[in-house]
């Protein structure tokens, strides 16, 4: 099978090789083998190549951290029928850059014939995430205001698109007029552009002084610092991922007397502990989309050749949305 391999650390234009003849994966037990129609890319993605990523597979391995396609073959423990349509996070090393992935049954859910691949595979990560972050972790209640950072991103774009259906009136921030614009077509009350403004200022004015009652942070640094100046009394923010690399910590003097909470957000773990309540967040997040209330946001059809300058571009951020990789099926 055609799939890109990593066989030694480094950026991701520089160690990708589209191989040809990679042994097609054989799922253990518990697994899958998926055809894969369509994959996500992610910011993971740049992070396996360069071997700094928190999972960190022995060489050679195949990247690529969200697919969507059919199941073609299943451990007799996977509980789920060859035929079987999916969205699913892989396992790696055997990723979703590649026509076959393999994945744990506890990371697939099935999907309808009327969800396509592309939009399948652009959607398990960033709307589970933010459903997760917002009503699970973060409580959020109608009339409440959200703040979503990098809200022209993956991540972003969904949170944004999940709070207006939850009722909150939504902030957001992002980088440049352009992905600003992105924000209010995606339904942003109010959209700041970080580069040009202070956001914690427009913030606090937005609100009459009050802050932020829930803010989504998938970036942390510096994006966390600025936070915690616009953050609501009894505020929530939301811990979502270090985007812009660096992890700071917070006064716990400041928490004390702003009565506000860091909450971290961890999707994956739900399915070690709690796959039925997954299982419920999916049937949720699925009605929304053929209700037409969220679509994931995609920044482009990337086909296999062009993996390595996407996962460039992407963790450059020279995109918005998801990049989406259409595999040439076997």
């Amino acid at each position: 099978m055609r799939a890109w391999r990593v066989n030694t650390h480094g950026g991701p234009q520089e160690v990708l090789a589209l191989e040809e003849e990679v042994p097609v994966p054989e799922p253990a037990a518990d697994q899958v083998r998926i055809r894969v129609g369509a994959a996500a890319l992610n910011f993971g993605d740049d992070l396996l190549c360069r071997g700094t990523y928190q999972l960190r597979p022995e060489l050679p391995f195949t990247p690529g951290l969200e697919v969507a396609g059919e199941v073609v073959a299943a451990g007799d423990q996977a509980g789920i029928a060859e035929g079987t349509r999916v969205m699913g996070v892989p396992a790696l090393p055997a990723g979703g850059l590649a026509e076959y992935a393999l994945a744990d049954a506890r990371n697939c859910y099935a999907i309808p014939p009327t969800l396509p691949d592309r939009d399948a595979a652009a959607m398990l990560i960033p709307f589970q995430t933010g459903h997760i972050a917002l009503h699970q972790r973060g409580g959020l209640k109608s009339g409440e205001t959200l703040l979503v950072h990098a809200g022209a991103g993956g991540v972003g774009s969904a949170a944004i698109q999940l709070g207006k259906v939850a009722g909150a009136r939504v902030i957001a921030t992002a980088g440049g007029p352009e992905k600003v614009a992105i924000c209010r077509e995606l339904g942003a009350d109010l959209a700041i552009d970080y580069l040009a403004e202070d956001f914690p200022a427009r913030v606090r004015e937005a609100t009459g002084g009050e802050g932020a009652d829930v803010i989504y942070d998938p970036v942390g640094g510096d994006v966390f610092e600025k936070s915690r100046k616009c953050v609501a009394w009894h505020g929530r923010i939301l811990v979502v991922g270090f985007a812009g690399g660096a992890m700071v910590s917070a006064p716990m003097n400041q928490l004390l007397f702003r009565n506000y909470s860091l909450v971290g957000v961890y999707m994956g773990e739900y399915s070690h502990r709690d796959r039925p309540f997954l299982d419920r967040v999916h049937a949720e997040i699925l009605a929304l989309y053929a209700d037409g209330r969220i679509k994931p946001l995609i920044h482009a059809g990337v086909p296999m050749e062009g993996v390595p300058a996407a996962i460039a571009g992407l963790a450059g951020r020279a995109t918005a949305g998801k990049v989406v990789v259409e595999v040439v099926k076997a």
